[in-house]
């Protein structure tokens, strides 16, 4: 039963995930270099990054390439997490299907609080990070090389940003399966008679792990509602369930870290709570308790065809990973046939360190590989041309030193 779950969540967020991946590709190959650095940083960069995504149909793991795509392409950390927190909870699609089933003020005050939150969390990033006032050097650890911004580099972009975060993608569809599972589903219908609180933090709790489509999730929360569950509940559901899911978590911690992690998670918590308390105070009675359910979601061939393709590509993921370890484990036993160290600068993260590495690999005549974030460096091991290992760093996209 597990994997049957685990496979219904592969099918439903996979297309969505490819979607996002191809959007990434295209602004990373269509806009010119330096444009998204220009243009998301600092508050008003915060007010772009939000506007743009609130009426993007992109569920929560569907917005994770295209939000780390942004901040590949030089965007602060704050327009990107205004991005990655109000783009999931809405979209034209969404809004369309919530009016329909629990009525327009439902539908447009939960517009207003995916844009609010987006701002807000967006706001705080930038301010807890130093980020976003616009002073740093355009990125150019994923910078294209000049010739090269065609559908090769669209296809190389979006794969790298899936490979980047494929491992918690994959945890996350195991966990939100086994919550499924094990999850009675009839769990929140009996929560209407603890209050709007209890039962928008019941819901909170739930909903936040789940893989949660923001408009497929629709006709789930307004049957919730006809059998009894407060409407402002049924907004945490429709807020924080597609907003987050374990997945989107480990991608944002492992992009952002820690910090950027916490106003992620605290603001979609705190501003999922307090729309709720503010929707039953102020437009609880516009609500139809009344609705009448209809099925949601990609034609089969298209999930099934999506889903097989995302699992191919964690497979492959998998394999590349699991030779590079063997690699960086046996290297230090081999006799090398010689050894060149190149001083790389540009590289921010594990993914950079990576993709030099996959880069590096592909030479004739290396024989082992290994590059390091601090210091910046490439140590190759084998009979490789030093010229052609620095043009191969620069083709990457980083600089090297001498």
């Amino acid at each position: 039963m597990l994997f049957w779950a685990a496979w219904d969540v592969l099918v439903q967020l996979a297309p969505w995930m490819l979607l996002g991946t191809a959007i990434a590709g295209l602004v990373h190959v269509l806009l010119p270099p330096g444009f998204i650095h220009r243009r998301l940083q600092g508050p008003s960069g915060v007010l772009k990054a939000v506007g743009i995504g609130v009426p993007l149909p992109l569920c929560s793991c569907g917005v994770i390439p295209a939000g780390l795509g942004l901040k590949q392409d030089g965007a602060s950390n704050g327009a990107c997490i205004g991005f990655l927190i109000s783009t999931p909870q809405t979209g034209v699609d969404s809004i369309l299907v919530s009016g329909s089933f629990l009525g327009w003020p439902f539908a447009l005050f939960k517009v207003v609080v995916a844009a609010l939150t987006g701002l807000v969390g967006g706001w705080l990033a930038d301010a807890l990070t130093g980020d976003g006032n616009g002073t740093a050097e355009t990125p150019a650890a994923d910078a294209p090389a000049a010739g090269r911004r065609g559908v090769r580099e669209l296809l190389a972009h979006g794969l790298e940003i899936i490979r980047s975060v494929w491992l918690w993608l994959a945890f996350g569809i195991v966990a939100s399966a086994a919550i499924q599972v094990f999850v009675p589903p009839e769990l929140l219908n009996g929560l209407g008679s603890l209050g709007v609180l209890p039962s928008a933090l019941a819901a909170l709790a739930i909903s936040m792990p789940l893989y949660v489509c923001a408009t497929a999730s629709v006709p789930i929360a307004a049957a919730l509602v006809a059998g009894g569950l407060p409407a402002g509940a049924a907004l945490v559901f429709l807020i924080a369930g597609p907003a987050t899911n374990v997945a989107t978590i480990g991608a944002v911690y492992r992009r952002f870290g820690g910090r950027v992690l916490a106003v992620y998670l605290g603001t979609i918590v705190a501003g999922s709570i307090l729309g709720a308390v503010a929707f039953e105070t102020l437009l609880s009675n516009t609500v139809p308790h009344s609705t009448t359910a209809h099925e949601h979601g990609l034609p089969p061939w298209w999930a099934q065809a999506s889903g097989l393709l995302l699992l191919g590509l964690f497979a492959s993921f998998a394999i590349a990973d699991a030779r590079h370890w063997w690699r960086r484990r046996t290297a230090g036993t081999a006799t090398p046939q010689s050894e060149l160290r190149v001083a790389v600068q540009g590289m921010r993260c594990a993914n950079c360190v990576a993709r030099v590495e996959r880069a590096l690999q592909k030479l004739a005549g290396v024989q082992s590989c290994v590059v390091r974030l601090d210091p910046g460096e490439a140590v190759i091991h084998g009979a490789v041309d030093e010229a052609r290992v620095r043009q191969t760093i620069r083709d990457a996209g980083y600089q090297t030193e001498g």
